[in-house]
């Protein structure tokens, strides 16, 4: 398959940036644009998957650890939340991020877009099209003013926790089999924060919210509901998923949800286990299709984030998914929605 006869991938979560700001790499723009053996995502690998763009996150990590190393690669029955990060951590780490984002751009290598317009744009002219987006929100304070700044830096997208507690909600644990019914709701510095994204135009993503948390941005947002890289909980029970009340709670929205690679929220052992083959990947699709319909599906794949299944192994490993999907029976137009089209609509409705 030769590069022009890619499907074009918009994907709606990687962790990119943070594993260039903890490589300690001096020059990350050469790391990105030339490649270098480890990770996920970079200039060469990204052109030969057809990875067109997406939500670059920026996650807070734990203090004095990596994020592997909070994840478990087992799952268990009774793995706690990972602690709270203090502020002015999450403050240093967010901004070194943004910087790292902000000097790929300078280098060329990508192109950061403040409204679906400009995505469309950057990927006609062959950039990658990456959307600023912040998964654990510790760097906000309650009052607000750090979310003005980082929306005016370009800010678009927000998870309001990863899977711990912040001043704004609660994550989910990283526990399988267990429900997303985990804890309280949003707090009220939470509930003022949704208010503010939807005046800002900032898209909310649901992923790693527990379940009344969910409920709360439900009541209060009155943008569709997002979830960038989370699974079905009926194939695997883990609290990372979206139940059944979850999904319809979605698709009653006009939302949408990005498959996530994670093989721990794939598989229905909950293991993180590279040898999972594509098969279970197309079952959750399929799944997804059934609950929120043609419009509400996309791709979240969870990118230098999360361990991936080996037959992908990368981003260049993209077209065998869609390869997947083909042979699965989904036609160019199916396809290529969930490939890239759903994400661009739903931009258009949360972002402008």
């Amino acid at each position: 398959m030769t590069e022009t006869d890619l499907v074009p991938v918009f994907d709606g979560h990687n962790d990119t940036l943070l594993r260039l700001y903890q490589s300690k790499d001096t020059d990350v723009e050469k790391l990105f644009l030339e490649g270098k053996s480890g990770g996920h995502i970079d200039l060469p690998r990204a052109k030969a998957g057809g990875f067109a763009g997406g939500m670059f996150a920026i996650f807070p990590p734990p203090v004095e650890k990596s994020r592997r190393s909070a994840v478990p690669l087992a799952p268990s029955a009774a793995e706690p939340l990972p602690p709270e990060v203090p502020r002015a951590d999450a403050l240093t780490s967010t901004i070194a991020m943004a910087s790292i984002l902000f000097r790929l751009e300078r280098a060329g290598a990508l192109t950061v877009c403040r409204s679906a317009g400009d995505v469309r744009n950057a990927m006609a002219r062959g950039s990658i099209a990456a959307v600023f987006h912040i998964e654990g929100v510790e760097a906000i304070d309650p009052e607000l003013t750090m979310l003005d700044v980082l929306h005016a830096a370009g800010l678009r997208s927000l998870g309001i926790v990863w899977s711990r507690p912040n001043a704004f909600g609660h994550g989910v644990p990283f526990r399988f089999p267990s429900s997303p019914d985990t804890g309280p709701g949003l707090t009220d510095a939470g509930k003022a924060l949704v208010k503010a994204c939807n005046q800002l135009k900032i898209m909310i993503d649901l992923s790693h919210l527990n379940e009344k948390g969910f409920r709360d941005v439900a009541a209060l947002s009155d943008a569709p509901l997002v979830a960038t890289h989370s699974n079905v909980h009926a194939i695997c029970g883990h609290s990372r998923n979206l139940t059944d009340w979850q999904l319809g709670a979605i698709r009653d929205s006009g939302g949408m949800v990005g498959l996530n690679f994670a093989t721990g929220f794939l598989r229905e052992d909950g293991r993180m286990n590279a040898d999972t083959n594509l098969d279970i990947m197309v079952r959750h699709v399929d799944s997804l299709l059934q609950a929120l319909g043609e419009d509400g599906v996309g791709l979240g794949s969870d990118f230098d984030g999360a361990m991936i299944p080996a037959v992908i192994g990368d981003v260049a490993g993209l077209p065998k998914l869609i390869d997947a999907l083909a042979a699965r029976g989904f036609g160019r137009a199916l396809t290529e929605k969930i490939a890239y089209r759903n994400w661009l609509s739903m931009l258009e409705k949360t972002i402008g």
